[in-house]
């Protein structure tokens, strides 16, 4: 059995002057991002790796989540970064298997559209949203359209 948690960026800025791949974190970002940290502490939902796109944004949220929960540091693919379904659907089939349960540090729309893809559900996704989904299948390239059952939700916004 997988679990994967999908997790979008806490807040970042949109202040002129950056580049989209270089905004940071607000303060209220890092703020959510460790609370929804902890949320996941305190629930023993923790995942073993977090794997995150390596704009400045997810990679900031997946260092807070992997700091706070004791975690190796987070390991980065490009493909995440301004990633269609399909594309994100790609990253789930190639996650390694040694692992079953991963955390996913992406932006939207693709993470609402992955979410929506792996259980059929569609849910608003705010910045630092968490979504974990669990599948009955123990090999990650076999997950495809409707494997999931959506076994958690939470945001900032509660």
């Amino acid at each position: 059995m997988k679990k994967l948690i999908l997790i979008r960026h806490a807040k970042a800025t949109h202040e002129s002057g950056y580049a989209d791949f270089d905004r940071p974190l607000k303060q209220s970002g890092m703020q959510d991002a460790l609370m929804m940290a902890e949320v996941l502490k305190d629930r023993s939902i923790v995942p073993e790796i977090v794997v995150t796109s390596p704009a400045l944004r997810t990679l900031t949220t997946a260092q807070i989540f992997t700091e706070h929960l004791q975690l190796q540091p987070s390991q980065t693919n490009i493909k995440i970064y301004e990633a269609s379904e399909s594309a994100l659907v790609n990253v789930v089939n190639n996650l390694p298997n040694e692992y079953g349960y991963i955390g996913l540090v992406g932006h939207n729309p693709g993470i609402s559209q992955l979410l929506h893809y792996l259980t059929g559900q569609l849910r608003d996704v705010p910045t630092c949203a968490m979504a974990l989904i669990s599948f009955d299948n123990d090999d990650w390239r076999s997950i495809g359209n409707e494997d999931g059952h959506l076994s958690f939700y939470d945001s900032p916004k509660g």
